[in-house]
C-alpha cells in the first residue's frame, strides 16, 4: 500500500466502527483503537474512559515504528504483530493493509489466544476497507479536479462559519 494520504468517507468510518466494536466484544477487549503509522487516531472503541488517546496513538507509531527498524536490523521488513503484558493491562498491536496499526488493550477477562484470534477474523476485514479506501483515494486523485473537497462550494464554507 503506498503512503499517500487516505480519504475516508462517513460510510467507511462507520464500517470501521462496526467491526471494532465487534473486535472489542469478540475478544473481551477494554478497548480497540485504530491509528495510522504517522500516529494519528482514526477510531476507537470500548470501555477505557478518561484515557489520553493522542498520546496512545503517537506513542504507538513511535514503538511500532522503532521496533520496526530493528527488524530490519536483523533482516526483517517489519514485525507485523507486538505484544505487551502488564500487571493488570496487556497491549496488542497487528499491522493492517501495510499503514494501519490496530491496536487492542485487554486484561485478565480475555487471553492473547482469544485476541489473536479475533484479530485474524476481524483484522482481515478491516484491511478489505482500507485497502478500498486506497482504491477510492488513488482512483479520484487520477482525476484531474478530484479532490475531495471539490464538492464544498463558496456557499457551504459560508454556512459552516455564520453565527
Amino acid at each position: 500500500m503506498s503512503d499517500s494520504q487516505l480519504v475516508m468517507q462517513e460510510d467507511d468510518h462507520q464500517k470501521i466502527m462496526a467491526i471494532i466494536q465487534r473486535l472489542a466484544k469478540d475478544a473481551s477487549a477494554k478497548s480497540i483503537f485504530i491509528v495510522d503509522k504517522n500516529g494519528q487516531l482514526i477510531a476507537e472503541a470500548g470501555e477505557m474512559r478518561g484515557v489520553d488517546t493522542t498520546s496512545i496513538a503517537s506513542l504507538t507509531a513511535g514503538n511500532v515504528a522503532a521496533t520496526s527498524g530493528i527488524a530490519r536490523l536483523i533482516g526483517e521488513d517489519e514485525f507485523p504483530t507486538q505484544f505487551h503484558q502488564g500487571t493488570s493491562d496487556n497491549l496488542y498491536t497487528a499491522i493492517i493493509a501495510g499503514r494501519i496499526i490496530l491496536v487492542i488493550i485487554f486484561d485478565e477477562r480475555s487471553s492473547l489466544g482469544l485476541v489473536r484470534l479475533r484479530v485474524k477474523k476481524w483484522g482481515l476485514e478491516l484491511s478489505r476497507i482500507f485497502e478500498e479506501m486506497q482504491k477510492k483515494t488513488e482512483a479520484g486523485s487520477a482525476i484531474p479536479g478530484g479532490s475531495p473537497f471539490q464538492e464544498i462550494t463558496d456557499d457551504d464554507i459560508d454556512n459552516l462559519f455564520s453565527d
